[in-house]
């Protein structure tokens, strides 16, 4: 049976909605922050744990996923669960003493490729995955997730300068430009955001998108499959701690954990969004 593109991203959209529920879910329950960091990158996720061949395997070949912004490790996680990598059971040890489910990636857990969280080497990382995949001629391809405060760091940029160089169509980044980093917003510590261009000059395909439209990211992608000369680069312009108002583009969620009536508002607000997307989608 063919399935529809609009399909697809319709069902994903529910998907990175079931996302957000569980970062909400494990970090109340984990009592712990970085909430915001991971609230934004649900969609652009749900779309790589869809779309990543091999996920969870041991399979040399598979695709590499490296989370360079690792502190939204719990959304990884969450995606991790929605499709069947992890169990649910899994993902409520997230904090838990013993768990393999910390604050930032461990490649001991399933579905974990690279150990990241020093902001500016995971691109590296996905750089080194991509060429080694060309080297053993097989089909793998390298995403990553980068956030904008990495742009920060001069080895994301030797990172994007040698993989333009390599013209390496196999590497797919998703900037995640949310606009804020620890300890303020990206405009007011370094400008760098502004230096998109730079990406065009090393060689990369550059595409802008909506980054809480999985229609838009998944449209990306497969455009690039099929027309892309060199590395992708999807700059996914988000909302840190997107779904929950009293969040969004507050720095202070980059942090803190809630309270009890903040998480009660919290869930409310994305199970309800959750319940209006399930009633327009083919996902039941």
């Amino acid at each position: 049976m063919c399935v529809s593109n609009k399909s697809v991203s319709q069902n994903l959209q529910v998907v990175a909605q079931k996302i957000r529920v569980r970062v909400l879910e494990a970090s109340h329950r984990a009592h712990k922050g970085h909430i915001g960091s991971a609230l934004s990158v649900c969609e652009i996720v749900a779309v790589i744990s869809a779309n990543a061949r091999g996920l969870g395997t041991q399979n040399i070949s598979r695709d590499r996923v490296v989370l360079s912004k690792g502190h939204a490790a719990l959304a990884w996680y969450s995606a991790l669960e929605q499709v069947g990598v992890i169990t649910t059971d899994t993902l409520k040890t997230y904090m838990c003493d013993g768990s393999l489910l910390g604050t930032h990636p461990d490649p001991e857990l399933e579905g974990v490729d690279f150990m990241t969280g020093s902001l500016g080497q995971g691109i590296g990382y996905g750089v080194g995955a991509a060429l080694a995949g060309r080297l053993a001629k097989d089909e793998r391809r390298s995403f990553v997730v980068l956030s904008d405060s990495e742009l920060n760091e001069g080895s994301t940029w030797e990172s994007a300068a040698l993989a333009g160089q390599l013209k390496l169509k196999n590497l797919k980044v998703f900037l995640d430009l949310n606009g804020q980093q620890a300890l303020g917003k990206t405009k007011d510590i370094l400008p760098t955001s502004a230096a998109i261009g730079a990406w065009e000059m090393f060689g990369w395909n550059v595409t802008r998108v909506n980054g809480h439209s999985t229609s838009e990211i998944y449209q990306g992608l497969e455009t690039h499959e099929s027309l892309g000369t060199g590395p992708l680069i999807i700059v996914a312009s988000t909302i840190a701690g997107k779904g929950v108002s009293f969040m969004e583009g507050e720095v202070k969620w980059h942090y803190l954990p809630m309270t009890e009536v903040e998480y009660g508002r919290a869930v409310d607000q994305v199970n309800r969004e959750l319940e209006t997307l399930k009633m327009n989608s083919d996902l039941s």
